[in-house]
């Protein structure tokens, strides 16, 4: 069932800037992509270069004045998905070698910090299972609260404040999957039934794959329950959502806004 994005941006700059930003569907064998447009107020220059693991797009923006940027695109997501209680850990000799950045910490994402709270809580559990059993803890104990966050909100924080957004749950089940041992990475996406709708962000963990015998796969998971990795549609990839932001100034700006619209295209 294709997917159908809207979205707009919308920042201004007293002085000239450079602004980096990652908004548009990645194109991916998992998710097939086209009706793509990207508009830009005129006179401004706009260059995509490769985003993180070479997953999706940035673009670099230099500016001066008011910048809206507006896109669309229609996407058809083949993503295959998993029983999390079936899979098991890779042994860390089998992973590939760029998996090992997504077991270290990272800016929000501080593993070391729950690795005796995983050890506990999660105890007799591994692997695809103990991901499993992490997501319904989060479920339980946390609370879906816009602005009970900001962008220097960590893991850490959110669980002591045990609520957030999107991106502190996310931030949460990486830490605690990367204190279990196994690789896990912030994914920013599109996704329908999202509430509110917005920018969205999941995560995904890196688990034996059950078709390739000796294989591992990376399985999308969404710790707030509203997207379905089905019909989520990748932005991009990164070690937490320092690496793929949707804005990232280099000089003084006013963010005026955003809108997203996400729709099942039935």
């Amino acid at each position: 069932m294709p997917v159908t994005i809207q979205s707009s941006i919308i920042f201004e700059s007293d002085t000239p800037a450079d602004v980096m930003l990652q908004f548009e569907a990645a194109e991916l064998p998992e998710q097939h992509l086209s009706d793509l447009s990207t508009l830009v107020t005129k006179g401004t220059d706009f260059v995509r270069i490769p985003a993180h693991d070479d997953i999706g797009e940035r673009a670099w923006l230099h500016c001066n004045g008011q910048v809206q940027i507006d896109y669309s695109a229609s996407v058809e997501v083949i993503r295959e998905t998993d029983d999390l209680d079936d899979l098991y850990a890779l042994p860390h000799n089998q992973m590939p070698g760029e998996t090992v950045q997504y077991l270290l910490d990272s800016r929000y994402c501080h593993g070391q910090e729950f690795q005796s709270l995983v050890a506990s809580e999660f105890a007799g559990t591994e692997g695809g299972a103990r991901i499993a059993a992490i997501l319904a803890w989060i479920g339980n104990q946390f609370e879906y609260a816009p602005g009970s966050s900001d962008p220097n909100t960590d893991a850490t924080r959110s669980f002591i404040q045990r609520q957030g957004i999107c991106r502190d749950f996310a931030h949460v089940l990486i830490a605690m999957a990367r204190a279990s041992a196994i690789p896990a990475r912030y994914v920013a996406c599109y996704a329908p039934g999202v509430t509110p709708q917005d920018f969205h962000a999941v995560a995904e963990v890196f688990l034996a794959n059950p078709r390739i015998p000796g294989g591992g796969i990376w399985q999308m998971v969404d710790p707030t329950g509203m997207a379905n990795p089905t019909e989520t549609v990748k932005i991009g990839v990164g070690r937490d959502a320092a690496d793929v932001s949707f804005l990232t100034s280099f000089a003084p700006i006013q963010f005026i806004g955003s809108n997203v619209e996400v729709s099942r295209n039935d």
